[in-house]
């Protein structure tokens, strides 16, 4: 090659690298804020999933998206300013899981979308959304906008302990009343003492299983709650120190000892909102994005626990079981 040739092509290919340094520059990188009330012990497997599906059926990683995460550490009353750093932080969209950090994302922005997990709110009455099918505002998500959900499980309790007179209710305040008054009058139809039991960290957990061995509790139902998710072997484990049959909307806590779970995979519905969050990013309207709800529901049975605390399940909680651990 002549020195001229040379110097030329040199030259040109000079003249491309701004070009392209340019272009880079203005990529622009995508943020998306999560927004939970729990730990990062408990919440980083969330966060995995919900990177998931923001990646898409692909799973092939975006490297100009950032997930900007931000938790209340068990204390929601953080959640307000937690949800004005991530608007501060000029992200495109938050997701937020529970009542509080969706009610928290809502308050800071109405511009910025806010993509919900709530499994323990009805989203319309709550004034999250217009309607299911057309939000109207800069919130959707996933909710489990069924008041009865948890009627059902009690239900499923009592089927297989059918001694019960009396049963305990663990619930947190902060996710609302709604699923605590559905269980509280499914209680009073099957004739049975329905005692509740607050929890609002997980110190308050271990307390309630104490207060049961004073009371004539002989099961306990875990209301749907971040809180409840955020430690099942925890309470797998004092449920099978104290004697206890126990039956929780997430399966995990099965999986981990407890008696039987009946609900929705946790991991399932964070990648579900993620891609929920990858259409908002790729220019869906938020206010015309229909609110899903969970597509599959796993009857999990812990045969193993069962029989460590002197429970026989019947045949007809076994065949109707999605999983039964041995």
């Amino acid at each position: 090659m002549k020195r001229r040739e040379f110097i030329t092509l040199l030259g040109s290919a000079a003249a491309s690298w701004p070009l392209a340094a340019r272009a880079q520059q203005t990529t622009k990188s995508r943020k998306v804020g999560v927004l939970h009330p729990g730990e990062s012990t408990t919440v980083n497997m969330r966060v995995a999933a919900i990177r998931e599906g923001l990646n898409g059926p692909d799973n092939q990683r975006d490297l100009s998206l950032d997930i900007i995460v931000r938790l209340a550490d068990g204390d929601v009353s953080r959640l307000p300013a937690l949800a004005t750093d991530l608007v501060n932080n000029r992200v495109d969209a938050i997701v937020a899981a529970a009542p509080p950090a969706v009610q928290a994302a809502a308050g800071a922005t109405t511009s910025i979308p806010v993509i919900a997990i709530d499994l323990e709110s009805d989203p319309v009455a709550s004034g999250f959304v217009r309607s299911l099918a057309r939000p109207g505002g800069n919130v959707t998500g996933v909710f489990l906008d069924f008041p009865d959900f948890s009627a059902k499980c009690l239900q499923l309790l009592i089927e297989s302990a059918p001694t019960l007179s009396g049963v305990g209710v663990l619930w947190d305040p902060s996710t609302g009343s709604l699923q605590l008054k559905a269980v509280q009058a499914a209680a009073q139809g099957f004739g049975i003492n329905a005692q509740v039991f607050e929890a609002r960290r997980a110190a308050d957990i271990a307390e309630a299983f104490y207060a049961l061995d004073r009371s004539s509790i002989q099961g306990i139902l875990l209301l749907s709650s971040p809180l409840i998710a955020g430690n099942p072997q925890l309470i797998a484990d004092i449920a099978i120190r104290r004697n206890l049959p126990t039956i929780s909307l997430f399966p995990e806590i099965a999986r981990a000892g407890g008696l039987l779970g009946y609900g929705p995979e946790i991991q399932d519905l964070f990648r579900q909102v993620g891609a929920m969050a990858r259409k908002v990013l790729q220019g869906a309207k938020v206010a015309e994005l229909p609110a899903e709800r969970p597509t599959r529901f796993q009857l999990v049975a812990n045969l193993k626990t069962a029989k460590l605390i002197g429970i026989t399940l019947p045949s007809s909680i076994l065949l109707r079981a999605d999983e039964v651990i041995e």
